[in-house]
This record gives C-alpha cells, structure tokens and sequence, in this order.
C-alpha cells in the first residue's frame, strides 16, 4: 500500500456540485437534460387541460389562475399567465395547430411542460354509464399528478363495460367522476356534489349562468334525481346509468347546459 506524503491531507473533498446531479438514462441512452427527466418521473406538480379551438380556449383566465393558485401552493412561487399563454402559443404554432388539446404540466421549480395533441371531437358527448368506487383522491382540490387510484378505477370501469368510474367516499357520498365533474337535475336546480373534489373549468363556466346549488348527494340519494351529466375539458355527456339506477336523457336539460356553456365567450391564447 502508498504512503501518503508526509504532511499530505488525505481527508475525502467534499463532493463538488457536479457530483449532486442526477444521472438518467432511457433505454440506455442518457437523458439530454437530465434535471428535466428528473422532474418529469418524480410524480409531484399538477397540470391543466384545455381545448383550443381558432387559437382561443373557453375559461383561459381560470386555467391561469388554476395553475398559479396551484403553483403557489405547492411549490411556494407565482407561475405568471403571461408566460404559460406564450408557451402555449408557442406549442401550437410548432405544432401547427389552430384547434388542439393541450395541457399544462407544472414541477418543481415552476418548470413547465405544454403538450399539443389533435382536438377532441366537437359536439355533445355520447352518454355516460358510470359505476361508483369507493376512492376519495387526495388533495382533491388539486389537478395534481401521481392519480394512480384514479386512473385505475377509470380503467377497471371500462374493462366492466362502463364509460367512468364515480368516485365516492366510504360512506357513499358523491365526489367527482375519475377525470369528470358530475351533476344532477332535481326537477328544479341543478345540484354539484358538495364534498371535496376539483372544481373543474368546465364545471366553474356553468355553474354561474344555470340554477345551481352545492349540496351532499349520497348514492342511496340518486333515485330522486331526473337526470345527470358529466363535465371536463373535453365533453359535457349525459349520464344514463349509475349502477342500477337509470336516468332518462333529459334533452331540454343537456340544451340548456350547451346553450349556457356555447354562451361563454373564448379567450385568445397569444399574449
């Protein structure tokens, strides 16, 4: 074994910066910007989805605010709506897209993330046969990532022969569909589900212009209730079952409910 030089410090130097980085590869090929990756696998932040039609989306001003509120609260920073609106602007016009869907997604750091894919059929959405789970999202105000127990159910409901898994609480008080807002027609209000869930844009445009009230609503409940639908970025459907209950599709309802959402004026996405 070499002796040291007399005199000669052999404590360990601290580890410089560079040997904090994370290394990552994929299918064994390193990661360009491994810091990114890094972000992108972790499973913490949230996002936004949103339809484009023309260069404007419908409750662009509640995406924004969606995703500063959401920033703040989880990463301790503003996300300014300026520069998502460029970013988005920028996706598109890469993409040359004019109509498209396109998400938002926010990690640590504020680093953000804007995808653009095909727009989502136009129209009225094909009704709905939901099966109930009892699974309550955390944080459920939250568009957040990591929805594993969501996703799942939403897939198990679909491998049973239904459109969307309703997610319930263990008592079985109605939340929110896996990936929708839901809402019931009592013959004179429409009623929002009251306990915890995310309070979607789709859902926060129509609330305001129909007559609306947030209430409990149990599953024991829904035989009171007419008629149902289902809100999100990407459809507003009449539901026609939930379990064993049935519901007739109330076609001056589901009139009222696009006349309401077709009211409210797009915003443009370029700053």
């Amino acid at each position: 074994m070499t002796t040291p030089p007399r005199g000669e410090d052999t404590t360990p130097s601290p580890a410089s910066p560079a040997d904090d980085r994370v290394h990552v590869e994929a299918d064994g090929v390193p990661a360009a910007d491994p810091e990114l990756l890094g972000a992108l696998t972790s499973g913490y932040g949230h996002f936004t989805a949103m339809q484009v039609r023309d260069g404007r989306v419908k409750g662009l001003g509640l995406h924004l605010e969606r995703l500063d509120r959401s920033t703040r609260e989880l990463f301790g920073r503003g996300l300014d709506g300026g520069r998502v609106r460029g970013l988005v602007a920028g996706a598109l016009e890469a993409a040359g897209r004019r109509d498209a869907s396109v998400r938002v997604y926010v990690y640590e750091g504020a680093r953000t993330v804007v995808t653009v894919r095909a727009p989502a059929p136009g129209g009225p959405g094909a009704p709905q046969r939901l099966t109930s789970v009892a699974y309550e999202r955390p944080a459920a105000h939250l568009k957040h990532l990591g929805g594993f127990g969501q996703r799942y159910h939403g897939e198990a409901a679909r491998r049973a022969g239904y459109d969307e898994a309703l997610l319930t609480s263990p008592s079985g008080e109605v939340a929110e569909g896996a990936v929708t807002n839901v809402a019931f027609w009592d013959g004179t209000s429409l009623v929002w589900p009251s306990a915890p869930c995310l309070h979607g844009v789709t859902m926060a445009l129509l609330e305001p212009l129909l007559g609306s009230v947030r209430r409990p609503v149990l599953l024991s409940d829904l035989p009171r209730y007419r008629a149902a639908f289902v809100t999100n970025s990407r459809t507003i459907a009449p539901v026609t079952a939930i379990d064993g209950t049935a519901f007739a599709v109330d076609g001056e309802l589901m009139g009222r409910v696009h006349a309401a959402y077709g009211s409210v004026p797009p915003e443009e996405v370029h700053p």
